[in-house]
């Protein structure tokens, strides 16, 4: 699922943005929702520096000492995966806007099928990412279907697949906005791949994969894990890994 969040500092035009947005998930059929708007800039900093945040819809004058970019900015530095779409009256702060790697651009008043067609080249866009890999900061290029699980020990974390393990120094913190949703922590020590599980036993605390692979389920996850499995409730699951 992806996760809109919205700034406008007009409560107005932050209300229509919403329903427009959520007429186009459901006209479309779009797996996303809507996961906080708000209309000051510290609202949103607190929200995206403690959830996890797909889709980034900015205005750009806040009316406030922390504009849309200097947003952007903050969070950029931190998730280069966010999706970042910029509002604004002011076509001079387009260019400004770019340099954000922002995705797109939208000049208020942003029409209905304007807007939607943001929306569906950018859900075209996530798609052809699925392919997806990850690429270790040694240069490595694993395939993210491969990794079955993902342990950290010590300082480093180890990529395991049913062929081979992946070493880099590294921590949760700095890899989980490159991992998709079916990537779930199930113990202080493992990140698992749910589509890769062959079993699990509850009573014995343990997740299976291929080859007789497998990690376990720690006592302060074990809840989580059964809500994500059972349901598919993939929502904040990475956001609680340093917790």
């Amino acid at each position: 699922m992806l996760r809109f969040v919205l700034c406008d500092d007009n409560s107005q035009v932050l209300s229509r943005l919403t329903k427009t947005l959520e007429a186009i998930f459901i006209k479309n059929d779009i797996d996303a929702q809507i996961s906080y708007s708000a209309t000051t800039s510290n609202e949103i900093l607190h929200y995206v520096e403690n959830n996890k945040v797909d889709v980034l819809i900015l205005d750009i004058n806040l009316k406030s000492n922390i504009s849309g970019c200097d947003i952007a900015n903050i969070v950029r530095k931190k998730n280069k995966n966010v999706y970042i779409i910029f509002l604004t009256g002011h076509l001079e702060y387009a260019l400004m806007a770019y340099k954000y790697k922002t995705f797109d651009y939208l000049s208020k008043p942003v029409t209905d099928e304007r807007l939607e067609d943001t929306v569906l080249r950018l859900v075209e866009d996530t798609k052809e990412a699925r392919t997806k890999f990850i690429k270790l900061n040694n240069n490595t290029i694993i395939k993210q279907d491969d990794i079955n699980y993902i342990k950290k020990d010590g300082m480093k974390l180890v990529f395991c697949t049913s062929t081979r393990d992946y070493e880099i120094y590294s921590s949760f913190s700095k890899i989980q906005n490159c991992l998709p949703d079916n990537f779930v922590r199930c113990h202080k020590s493992y990140i698992i791949n749910v589509n890769n599980i062959t079993h699990f036993t509850i009573t014995d605390n343990i997740v299976l994969f291929e080859h007789n692979s497998y990690c376990s389920i720690g006592a302060k996850y074990k809840n989580q894990f059964l809500e994500v499995f059972n349901y598919g409730d993939f929502s904040n699951n990475l956001e609680r890994i340093n917790k």
